[in-house]
């Protein structure tokens, strides 16, 4: 037996120390062909320095061969050597056997540092040099995948199952299929594939998709086993809960959802939009109190989002908490990071509270996108009306009338102050 079969048996054994010994003497006594074999082994094994250190060794001896530079490149890679992985890799001639191998290496080295279109051009090259080679094609589809072109990764995964090939690098192409269908919509085709996958092989990921085509394809009492299921075994796994909770929305029941979007609050209180979500079916079960307490923890987790900010500037103006929308909305006047519909939230409030002036400056910000709402004209009208601008009041009586010409109380309001 050669020391490097013995170094292996002592590896699996968990005989480090023994190990040690016998792979030193492998480096020192084996052929070259049983030195190689050990690199992979080691390599499989997760022993990528020892792997190297007998690459290297070779590579002294046989420095044209370019098998063991693309394999440095590749623990270079691992080592986040970059700069080492392109030195071996640039020296692989075009015309090697190994230029192919040397291409992938290159496009898994780009992909890792961003630069996605170069890795796309190397396995593209890769492809025009070994059209007909399985793991270039599977190479493929999993950058598309990974890049979220799921159209051009369907067709590489189609592509390797018409050739029988299921599984490839421990990877369900089935599955990959399933989702990449889901992903652009397609969600009969993606069912077909995913309800081929034994539940003993579905991650929660898997089964995440499984139910939201259930959900999109409005089969909701199939989502809601799926997604119970995972909740079951996985309960922070919050993206089920929006969906979970809309899929017994969709049933009537109501009370449910509600518990089911508390529940992944418990579970995830950093959720900005499961807060929303929670506020939306609140406003559903007819408990307002609740809905404002939801948009605040929202806000309060996200206090940039300028959509959550609107909704909960909405609330308040509903439920006439005009102290809490000025200081909720002030310091984002202030900032002027404003839109038109939190100009006009805020100048109801100030002229609520009596601040005509900072009113007036908030519906003349509005007014430049909202002149043509005719909720938002009619507000403005009354509030010019009652603060004596009667010119003001014309022009936007006008304008409203423009937009509705039917509404014969505005058209009389008019008529009124015209012949005044």
């Amino acid at each position: 037996m050669n020391y490097s079969q013995t170094a292996l048996d002592f590896l699996e054994k968990g005989q480090l120390d023994d190990f040690e010994k016998n792979y030193k003497l492998a480096l020192k006594n084996d052929t070259d062909d049983y030195l190689f074999s050990l690199a992979e082994e080691l390599y499989s094994y997760g022993f990528s320095d020892h792997s190297k250190n007998i690459y290297e060794q070779l590579l002294k001896k046989f420095p044209d061969d370019d098998t063991l530079k693309v394999n440095l490149a590749e623990l270079a890679i691992d080592s986040d050597d970059d700069d080492k992985a392109l030195e071996y890799l640039s020296s692989v001639n075009p015309d090697s056997d190994e230029y192919v191998s040397s291409l992938m290496v290159s496009a898994d080295l780009y992909q890792t540092q961003g630069m996605f279109e170069i890795s796309e051009q190397k396995l593209l090259e890769a492809q025009n040099l070994a059209p007909d080679e399985p793991a270039i094609w599977f190479a493929l589809a999993e950058f598309y995948f990974a890049s979220r072109e799921y159209r051009k990764a369907i067709n590489y995964y189609l592509d390797l199952i018409k050739t029988g090939t299921t599984e490839m690098s421990a990877v369900n192409l089935v599955e990959r299929l399933g989702v990449s269908y889901a992903q652009i919509g397609k969600f009969e085709q993606a069912l077909g594939y995913l309800e081929q996958i034994k539940t003993i092989h579905m991650n929660s990921d898997v089964k995440f998709e499984l139910g939201f085509t259930y959900f999109s394809l409005e089969e909701y009492q199939k989502a809601i086993d799926v997604f119970e299921e995972i909740r079951e075994l996985e309960p922070q796994y919050s993206s089920i809960y929006p969906y979970l909770a809309d899929s017994y929305i969709e049933l009537n029941r109501v009370d449910k959802a509600l518990l089911t979007v508390q529940e992944g609050l418990a579970n995830d209180q950093y959720n900005e939009q499961l807060w929303v979500k929670a506020s939306e079916i609140a406003k559903q079960a007819g408990q307002d109190e609740l809905v404002g307490q939801y948009l605040e923890k929202a806000n309060e987790t996200e206090p940039d989002d300028l959509s959550i900010l609107s909704k909960l500037s909405d609330w308040y103006i509903d439920n006439n908490e005009d102290d809490k929308n000025i200081t909720l909305l002030k310091p984002v006047a202030d900032q002027e990071l404003f839109d038109a519909h939190l100009s006009y939230n805020l100048a109801l409030s100030l002229n609520h509270k009596g601040d005509i002036k900072g009113a007036t400056t908030n519906f003349q910000i509005a007014e430049r996108e909202l002149d043509s709402d005719t909720k938002f004209l009619k507000d403005a009208i009354f509030f010019y009306r009652e603060n004596g601008n009667r010119e003001k009041e014309i022009e936007l009586l006008q304008k409203y009338l423009k937009v509705d010409p039917e509404d014969f109380e505005m058209q009389q309001m008019l008529d009124e102050e015209l012949n005044y």
